[in-house]
């Protein structure tokens, strides 16, 4: 699906401008949302679309303290359900918000690459950010030409994927937690480790598909280039050929699962959380989970190793917030104020801490100490975008890997998710 530009509005915008104009001259003197209506005391009510459920609190907070200090402005916040859906409405409709939040994938670049979002690329704030979190943003809008991969969006933070582990057990088998493994070979040694001392090494959950998408990113960041993706956009790559070892090696990982694998998410950091196992393989995400249950659990968090070249490992890590303004927004000069208040150092540490997430600052902050192992691939920008953010939600990955690890299958992953790509790269005419 495309959406018109800022180049030139379709009779569609037009229309929906003329109707939209209608609307806010009946509600004079109201701050009705996505109209951009002041009231007599001449303060403006910005549109605030805010998709993570999470924090929906944390930026109901923030939102007051801003108001506090800018008694001009007035933010409405829309918390979303359905983000991906409710903002492609919003767009059709030319009622695109003044500031959003969005996840950094597939979706987000699918909507930059349609001119709605505001371009910061040339913006001094992006002077204090991590380069490759700035480019991990960058690459994500989904367009062939370099030249229009531009920032339409700052990272507000970021998240990880790898595993988390219990530093307890990592002691208790004589391993030090404070340097976990850094090749392949010493991660399935580490795993047989644990086996051998009757500690099942790895918590499955795989009766939520989505969670099988975690390994597959972790491996894919160092095995599969970036620029793969573009060529398997151009057709001149295919899964088999860059998916086929890490779906491989996310089924031998699995294949160290000794307990009950068809558990949910909600079970397995349960489990992880009173000590049953001694990794988990998911993102930084599920750290607040597993802390709400064991608030005493003593956790590390470290990259997956996915080959036997220590320094060759990349860290999966991804904007996990995108903070943005529309295009066109009818007041950008509030908005923009309201963005470098989030964007403040204050303000993205606080976030950090309340989810254990990481700082887009060049100075990276780290919400949970357990994240600190993987700091030098941050001051060295070894990191990579997860693998699932150039694929469009219209696959269902997840299930795919699920049949796969329950099979052995590789090549009928690899072939299923070939064919589905076909059909959308059929009927995906944009640039």
């Amino acid at each position: 699906m495309t959406f018109a530009t800022n180049s030139g509005p379709s009779a569609l915008r037009r229309l929906w401008k003329g109707i939209g104009a209608a609307v806010c001259a009946l509600a004079v003197g109201l701050a009705t949302a996505g109209c951009g209506a002041s009231n007599a005391d001449g303060q403006v009510t910005l549109d605030f679309f805010q998709f993570k459920a999470e924090a929906a609190d944390w930026f109901k907070q923030a939102a007051e303290e801003f108001e506090r200090d800018n008694p001009d402005i007035h933010i409405n916040i829309n918390n979303s359900a359905n983000a991906q859906t409710d903002l492609r409405t919003r767009f059709v409709k030319d009622r695109v918000p003044d500031v959003i939040t969005f996840n950094g994938d597939y979706s987000f670049g699918t909507f930059a690459a349609s001119g709605v979002f505001h371009d910061f690329t040339d913006d001094p704030i992006v002077d204090g950010l991590n380069e490759g979190m700035v480019d991990i943003a960058k690459n994500l809008v989904q367009t062939t030409d370099p030249a229009k991969k531009r920032l339409y969006g700052l990272p507000f933070a970021g998240n990880a994927s790898g595993y988390i582990y219990n530093k307890d057990l990592f002691r208790k088998v004589g391993l030090d937690p404070d340097d976990p493994p850094k090749t392949w070979d010493e991660f399935t040694s580490m795993l047989q480790m644990f086996r051998d001392a009757g500690i099942d090494p790895v918590q499955a959950t795989l009766a939520d598909a989505w969670t099988t998408q975690a390994p597959l990113a972790s491996l894919a960041g160092t095995l599969v280039p970036e620029r793969e993706y573009t060529d398997l956009r151009n057709g001149t790559t295919t899964f088999r050929r860059i998916w086929t070892e890490p779906v491989a090696k996310e089924i031998e990982l699995f294949g160290y699962a000794d307990g009950e694998k068809g558990v949910t998410y909600q079970q397995g950091t349960q489990n992880f959380a009173k000590g049953a196992t001694a990794i988990i393989p998911l993102g930084t995400y599920a750290i607040p989970q597993i802390t709400m249950i064991n608030k005493d659990i003593d956790l590390g968090f470290a990259q997956m190793p996915a080959t036997n070249d220590a320094d060759g490992q990349i860290l999966t890590a991804g904007d996990d917030v995108m903070l943005t303004m529309g295009a066109d927004s009818k007041h950008p000069e509030q908005a923009m104020r309201f963005i470098r208040f989030l964007m403040s150092k204050e303000r993205l540490e606080d976030y950090a801490r309340a989810q254990s997430a990481i700082t887009p600052l060049k100075e990276t902050y780290f919400g949970n100490p357990a994240l600190e192992t993987v700091r030098p691939f941050f001051e060295s920008n070894r990191v990579a975008d997860f693998c699932d953010h150039y694929i469009p939600s219209s696959i269902n990955i997840g299930g795919y890997l699920q049949s796969a690890i329950l099979s052995g299958n590789v090549n009928q992953f690899v072939d299923s998710m070939q064919n589905e790509w076909d059909k959308v790269q059929a009927r995906d005419f944009r640039e």
